[in-house]
């Protein structure tokens, strides 16, 4: 067996992608489900309050692509970076499902850099905000600032559901009415 079900019934396969398959419930669902930093916080934090946070400090022309930028991680849960660099089959797996859902939203094919930056600019502010700041060196956070746009109060996972599904809202609607 190949594919997982979906809260909403989908069968996702890994192997052949139906983008009719991939709906924003069930990622707005996974995502708000998944705890950032493979759980090793204070408390819950998820991936999907992450993605909203992200999508508001990106200029609104890449707030969308924000929003979802760990969208496939609703379909391949979320690896830490140092094991994920010694698993290259897993990573082609997350890059074709990525690719699928990147298409399907109306996304560019390869991250943009406003995203990439919002992305490290919203790991340094959870760093310090999460109290996971222990002084160790990250070498990834050289230079990147953190954001005052926000402090981060973590949600419950129902909380970030409705915020992810929200935030999708407007933006979808700002995208209709451009």
């Amino acid at each position: 067996m190949s594919y997982i079900q979906t809260l909403n019934g989908k069968h996702i396969n890994f192997l052949n992608i139906n983008p009719d398959d991939i709906v924003i419930e069930d990622i707005a669902t996974a995502l708000s489900n998944c705890c950032r930093f493979a759980g090793h916080l204070p408390e819950f934090y998820s991936v999907a309050q992450h993605s909203v946070l992200t999508s508001l400090i990106v200029s609104p022309e890449f707030a969308l692509e924000a929003l979802l930028h760990d969208a496939q991680e609703a379909y391949v849960c979320d690896i830490p970076s140092p094991l994920k660099r010694l698993l290259p089959d897993y990573r082609q797996i997350e890059s074709y499902v990525e690719s699928v859902i990147r298409k399907k939203f109306g996304l560019p094919e390869i991250m943009s850099e406003p995203v990439k930056y919002a992305d490290l600019i919203m790991l340094a502010t959870e760093r310090q905000e999460l109290d996971i700041h222990d002084g160790s060196e990250w070498p990834v956070l050289a230079g990147i600032p953190t954001t005052d746009l926000f402090t981060i109060n973590p949600l419950r996972p129902g909380q970030a559901y409705g915020l992810f599904m929200k935030r999708f809202t407007e933006l979808s609607e700002a995208t209709c009415n451009a």
